[in-house]
């Protein structure tokens, strides 16, 4: 086990910037993902690629998951050639998977039986943030378990901010988050669609809302790609799929009443039913210009 060699799994959209910001901290990585286009970039970029995640945690002092939900990360540490089975003992494992607190409970109950240490680490702020290493984590674990990840966490993120001890509270915050971002991004959606049906020109629109009490960080950076007809994945909307039904789960079993967000929920599933799941979160507003019979883009420049 060499010391500053990390384990990354998952290099998808945040996790290939993620990697890069700890290679050009001094760390070494070694990766894995089934995209082999993903590791070509981790490689490219100075770091190892890995054939199975049991290989790109065998020599690893802290192994970060980065994946898209409860069950891939179950799956890449006790599936076939899961990287638990190489982790070695006294190894840090920093889940930065938006899953529900329970099932963060359950992975680090099962790790810290292997003599294994384990970090509740979900982060936020998004691709940009992954590649400008300015992310948010939003950490709870032992002592000991985040001085292991101290030195990893500032290469990827601008603030750290450790909310428990325990496995699970770091997952109920990122679920809050997620409620927040959710409803914000189909809100975004909303009021830039009802703009345009109500012939008001929705970059005016934009420029107004941005300088006013209205606005918001999703108003602000998804309304641009819809005007822009841009809808390459950076976040996408199978995201708020989940991560807004981990919200409505959770909320199920503490018989709390979510009525806004449950109809974001609604939205977002409305987008993936179309078709649109992998396509960046805010072609949620498709769901509103095909009901409404408009083109949020092609109004921009009229007006009436």
């Amino acid at each position: 086990m060499t010391a500053k060699t990390i384990g990354f799994i998952g290099l998808g959209a945040m996790g290939v910037g993620m990697s890069k910001k700890l290679l050009e901290a001094g760390y070494a990585v070694c990766g894995y993902d089934v995209d082999g286009d993903a590791m070509t970039k981790l490689v490219d970029a100075g770091g190892s690629a890995a054939t199975s995640p049991a290989l790109a945690a065998a020599e690893a002092s802290l192994l970060i998951v980065c994946v898209f939900s409860a069950d891939q990360a179950e799956a890449v540490l006790y599936g076939e050639e899961g990287a638990a089975s190489t982790l070695a003992k006294g190894a840090t494992v920093v889940m930065c998977t938006t899953m529900a607190p329970e099932h963060a409970r359950a992975i680090a109950t099962r790790l810290e039986e292997t003599g294994h240490l384990f970090i509740d680490a979900p982060v936020t702020g998004g691709k940009r943030g992954a590649d400008e290493g300015t992310l948010t984590v939003i950490a709870s674990g032992s002592e000991a378990a985040m001085a292991a990840a101290d030195g990893a966490f500032k290469a990827m993120g601008s603030r750290i901010y450790r909310v428990g001890d325990a496995p699970g509270a770091g997952s109920s915050v990122k679920m809050i988050n997620q409620l927040l971002v959710g409803v914000h991004v189909a809100a975004a959606a909303e009021a830039v669609a009802l703009a345009a049906r109500a012939g008001a020109d929705p970059s005016v629109v934009y420029d107004v809302i941005t300088h006013g009490g209205g606005n918001s960080w999703a108003f602000e950076t998804r309304v641009p790609n819809i005007l822009a007809r841009d809808y390459s994945p950076r976040g996408v909307v199978d995201i708020f799929t989940k991560d807004l039904g981990i919200v409505a789960d959770a909320a199920r079993s503490l018989k709390f009443p979510l009525p806004v967000a449950s109809a974001a929920l609604q939205q977002f599933l409305a987008a993936a039913a179309a078709g649109y799941g992998r396509e960046d979160d805010c072609a949620v507003v498709k769901v509103y210009e095909q009901l409404a019979g408009i083109d949020v883009a092609a109004c921009v420049g009229k007006d009436g």
